[in-house]
């Protein structure tokens, strides 16, 4: 049965704790650093273009198109340009309002069918999971996909237990918006909804034509702009291509997804323990959970190309199991003092989380043991006292409050020596004014793209058209700005 009666009218006391703890985990420091990698400098430039030239439909960089990803994403970062926000601002706090407003949503979805309690248990494990955390600090396509797709998801979560119809068309819309987000994936991994015998359900029109007022405009559009080169790139090359075909560079192994799981749940990876129980899976809705979990995990598992952010679409499902399994437990003083010793684990990836992004982590250098290390244990043995008194939700939330302390302390650390050796703005910065004199020899798509962006307009080749400076590549993954022989 929903348990909408136990919904507050009022404004949740927890609240006041826990929106400070949001801003220091979600907000914080937020352009410490420049756009980080290839992709994120690529949408934003992507973003930046829409913004400046008014075309809304099709993707250009640097004045070609470019059908690698659909439109969401887009449109959310070329809003924040046009509101006037800063080169990394605009890009990244689209992204960040939407994980925070995604939790709000998961909060009241979850006290709705399980209970409030279940509910703060479960945003709170969520919120503070490092993979959460981290794909909301970056402008990306990934965190759209998991909270359009989850929020689908949850919408459905009625009709899946007790056939109740009355959110489908929302869910609909979800799913319309997780479309614009990344394409045909959220489709592929809500296939277990049109498994039942009870699909009729989705194909009424009411619950269709959300579905297709939200998703099929743009693609239309876009088709109709740029015809079948459309159709090609998008669905063929960065669509079936990436199941079967290692050629885009992302292959990885099976069981690839195992470690990255295991890693992008901490501090709450022993939970999994809990969430593993049979006795867990006792109605449809949790069973229904379960079987998210599994569907994105097997799904991405099975494509050739898998990149970390894939699977985040199954962690508030996770989430909210682990919650469920903790809710029922007799006794969690153990299971929550292991999450928290599990806090030491902020101050260790900053010490080693520049050089592990720029060699990756098998040539970063041991961490150095520091006091620091220490306040996990206090953490620990506070989430014990709290859970002795029989205050469950209270001791979550320390363990959530060391995980947004040791968050911040790992971006106070971090972000100067990203900024400084990862990121294109620290080299541009060095240039300063002399762009026009810049060319770009044989470097990595990172820095091109960052230069790029940083520039707002496309460097040239030094093979092409040389310049008085060249970026040139250097040991270590980094980049050096050296005369013109």
């Amino acid at each position: 049965m929903p348990h909408t009666e136990r919904v507050p009218r009022k404004i949740p006391r927890w609240l006041w704790v826990v929106l400070p703890l949001a801003y220091l985990v979600y907000f914080y420091d937020l352009s410490a650093t420049g756009l980080l990698g290839p992709d994120e400098p690529r949408y934003a430039s992507i973003s930046r273009e829409m913004a400046r030239s008014g075309d809304w439909i099709t993707p250009r960089l640097w004045g070609a198109p470019w059908f690698e990803k659909p439109a969401l994403l887009y449109w959310m970062s070329g809003l924040g340009f046009r509101l006037g926000l800063n080169t990394e601002l605009a890009p990244r706090l689209p992204v960040a309002l939407l994980a925070v407003a995604f939790l709000a949503f998961y909060w009241r979805m979850l006290c709705c069918e399980f209970g409030c309690r279940v509910a703060w248990l479960a945003t709170l494990i969520l919120g503070s999971s490092g993979m959460w955390v981290a794909y909301s600090q970056n402008g990306v396509t990934d965190m759209p996909l998991a909270a359009t797709y989850s929020a689908a998801m949850l919408l459905a979560m009625p009709w899946v237990a007790r056939r109740d119809t009355r959110q489908l068309p929302a869910a609909a819309a979800m799913f319309g918006l997780a479309v614009l987000a990344k394409g045909l994936v959220p489709l592929a991994l809500a296939a277990p909804l049109l498994l039942g015998r009870h699909v009729r359900d989705w194909l009424r029109w009411r619950v269709v034509l959300p579905f297709v007022l939200v998703a099929l405009p743009w693609y239309g559009l876009c088709y109709w702009r740029n015809g079948w080169a459309f159709i090609h790139e998008f669905f063929v090359v960065h669509h079936f291509s990436r199941v079967t075909s290692g050629a885009l560079m992302h292959e990885r192994p099976m069981w690839f997804y195992l470690p990255v799981l295991l890693a992008g749940l901490l501090p709450w990876t022993p939970l999994l323990g809990l969430m593993a129980r049979r006795r867990v899976y006792r109605d449809r809705q949790r069973v229904f959970l379960g079987v998210w979990v599994v569907v994105v995990l097997v799904l991405f598992s099975i494509s050739v190309n898998k990149l970390p952010g894939y699977i985040l679409p199954l962690l508030p499902a996770a989430a909210a199991l682990m919650a469920l399994a903790l809710d029922e437990v007799v006794d969690a003083r153990v299971w929550l003092a292991a999450c928290a010793a599990l806090l030491v684990a902020f101050p260790i990836t900053a010490q080693v989380l520049p050089a592990a992004v720029l060699n990756g982590l098998s040539r970063a250098p041991r961490p150095e043991f520091q006091a620091m290390w220490l306040a996990a244990a206090a953490v620990a043995l506070l989430a014990w006292l709290l859970e002795a008194r029989g205050k469950r939700v209270a001791a979550v939330l320390a363990v959530a409050a060391g995980a947004a302390v040791g968050i911040a302390h790992l971006k106070t650390v971090a972000t100067p020596e990203l900024d400084r050796s990862v990121s294109a703005r620290g080299l541009w910065r060095e240039i300063g004014g002399r762009g026009g004199e810049v060319c770009l020899g044989n470097v990595k798509r990172d820095w091109e793209y960052g230069l790029n962006y940083y520039s707002a307009t496309a460097l040239p080749d030094c093979e092409k058209q040389p310049k008085a400076l060249q970026v040139l590549p250097a040991s270590g993954g980094r980049t050096y700005l050296a005369p013109a022989p």
